[in-house]
């Protein structure tokens, strides 16, 4: 028997590449306004996007209210004075939902367990967007539970945002579970709150620099099956 029969992924960024989607929405957007971005904007902005999510996650900042100020900011420093950054945001929202790029064979990797583990998606995102490009990846299909942050009313690492997940799966034992997910402030830290186990997806190697406690760690998403404690394809319940 293995050591987990239930899995909470991350989306962007884990089983999905969100810098590849940023870059083709920033640049889309931006030629849909007539304008172009260049790879130093779509830096800049993926900078800024970043800062603003952490202090979601903090609370620093309301999210309604972020989502429209990380453009006003991303304006500002490019010199930006034309577009309205309203407007930018609702058509960003929709060509980050349109395109998608798998990491590591994500969608055969979880089509794989289906049915064998059980698998719940778990993200910070906007629900629109990740919900249209949840079902266009056909990932929607594959997860026996999509929990999104802005349903759920409270984002990820807080304690409260795994609780009312919890309550949604059946037969939920903590023991069990595990969280999956490349952002050591929003899942590893947030598996911690939970009293899960964690799972660092780190591709590029990095040092772990913060508090949170990681419980492993695995460079491809493959090497899930090994964390899981059996073999490809063996039930673990």
């Amino acid at each position: 028997m293995g050591r987990f029969d239930t899995i909470l992924w991350d989306v962007d960024q884990t089983l999905l590449d969100f810098k590849k989607s940023e870059s083709y929405a920033v640049r889309y957007c931006f030629q849909k306004f007539g304008k172009e971005a260049s790879d130093e904007t779509v830096a800049v902005y993926s900078a800024i996007n970043e800062n603003f999510w952490k202090r979601i996650e903090k609370g620093e900042i309301n999210k309604k209210e972020a989502l429209v100020e990380r453009f006003r900011t991303l304006f500002r420093k490019i010199g930006e004075m034309d577009i309205e950054a309203e407007d930018f945001q609702k058509e960003y929202a929709d060509a980050l939902g349109s395109v998608y790029y798998f990491q590591d064979d994500s969608y055969n990797l979880l089509k794989r367990l289906k049915g064998t583990c059980r698998q719940y998606l778990v993200t910070n995102g906007v629900t629109f967007t990740q919900m249209k490009k949840l079902r266009l990846s056909g990932l929607d299909k594959l997860a026996d539970g999509i929990f999104v942050s802005e349903q759920i009313g409270v984002p990820k690492p807080q304690k409260d945002f795994f609780e009312r997940c919890f309550l949604e799966i059946p037969g939920f034992l903590r023991e069990r579970t595990i969280i999956v997910g490349d952002s050591l402030s929003s899942d590893m830290k947030g598996g911690n709150n939970a009293g899960i186990a964690t799972c660092w997806y780190n591709p590029a190697g990095l040092e772990n620099r913060s508090d949170a406690r990681i419980d492993y760690e695995i460079k491809d998403l493959r090497q899930i099956w090994d964390v899981l404690g059996y073999k490809p394809d063996e039930k673990c319940f």
